[in-house]
């Protein structure tokens, strides 16, 4: 699926914002190669960390912008993507970014919440119609620019947003259809207050855990199941001890690529040119991918004996209102942010 105009300009423009406005940064960059694992032989290796698997699309399209980025500079930069939490959780991995041991991190939306508030405008439910709108948004930098650099200062800086899936919920026990029918039932979220308490909304317990965790978790009755997109139950196989994915549809937060601000300011100008021109197709290479490897997704876990039902969605819409009041109030800035992205979609 290609972008319109409008969505090239913004990821271009989220590029330039990215790679502009870092001075306030303090990180160092880290070295080349890192670990030395790296086959690259190009004179300087980016290292990011990821959660995920290598078949997923993040990991799919870091790791083409790094092919590219190598015949852009003739040689003097690669990436180097670390998956299935190699390098940590994503928790870790932003401490690693933030005090240079770590160039770059994949990290789900919640997570920054717990160093700007203001993050939560776009890590609400039922904020993005569709994926088109959510990479336009928030790669947009009139909306952006500021939140994005806001965490320069702790060695954070947000080089652009990726579509994260659209989540849903997934259990052990049963198909889920309303939110009643989630009560009393451990649910794996990503850490944060808003994760949980939307959780808890919707009828379940929300429980805090790393993904390399979760399956053994449900596997042993720690957990009831999680909730996340399809190709990241596939990929895990969760479908083996969970079989039962309900399409709440309840969350398309994004998942950001972070850098060291000092990372950022050790690239040359022509350096940087080339990774903002990379990055912005990166962005757009991996949408593209996330509507190729859905459909394979569904196929694979119902492979392994997942059973999919469509929910009754009004009830969970319903049940969650209260938390988009509650998250926005005495938020000016993520008000303005989440009516921002609220009004670009009409």
């Amino acid at each position: 699926m290609g972008t319109t105009a409008r969505g090239a300009a913004a990821l271009a423009g989220a590029a330039v914002l990215a790679l502009s406005g870092c001075s306030a940064g303090t990180g160092a960059p880290a070295s080349a190669g890192g670990s030395g694992e790296s086959a690259s032989t190009a004179d300087r290796v980016l290292r990011v960390a990821f959660n995920q698997p290598e078949n997923h699309p993040q990991y799919i399209a870091l790791d083409n912008m790094g092919d590219r980025l190598a015949e852009a500079t003739d040689g003097a930069l690669d990436i180097e993507v670390y998956p299935n939490e190699t390098l940590g959780a994503q928790r870790e991995t932003i401490e690693l970014v933030q005090s240079g041991g770590l160039d770059m991190a994949y990290v789900a939306g919640p997570l920054l919440e717990n160093f700007n508030p203001d993050f939560v405008a776009f890590n609400l439910p039922f904020t993005f119609d569709s994926q088109e709108h959510q990479r336009e948004t928030l790669n947009d930098p009139e909306i952006v620019s500021d939140l994005y650099s806001s965490l320069d200062d702790e060695g954070i800086h947000v080089l652009g947003a990726f579509h994260g899936g659209v989540r849903s919920v997934y259990t052990s026990t049963g198909p889920v259809n309303t939110p009643e029918d989630l009560a009393g039932q451990k649910i794996r979220v990503i850490e944060s207050d808003t994760n949980i308490e939307m959780m808890r909304l919707m009828g379940g317990s929300g429980t805090p855990m790393g993904q390399g965790e979760v399956y053994t978790a449900i596997q042993s009755g720690v957990l009831d199941g999680g909730e996340n997109n399809e190709l990241i139950y596939a990929n895990l196989k969760h479908a083996e001890i969970a079989p039962y994915y309900s399409y709440t549809r309840h969350l398309m937060f994004p998942d950001y690529l972070i850098a060291n601000p000092g990372m950022l300011e050790s690239l040359t100008d022509d350096q940087r040119e080339a990774f903002e021109e990379e990055l912005a197709a990166a962005i757009e290479e991996e949408a593209e991918l996330w509507e190729e490897q859905v459909t394979e997704a569904v196929a694979t876990a119902e492979a392994a004996g997942a059973q999919f039902n469509e929910v009754d969605e009004e009830a969970f819409r319903t049940a969650i209102e209260p938390l988009i009041e509650q998250s926005l109030a005495g938020k000016d800035t993520a008000r303005e942010l989440h009516d921002a992205v609220t009004a670009a979609a009409e």
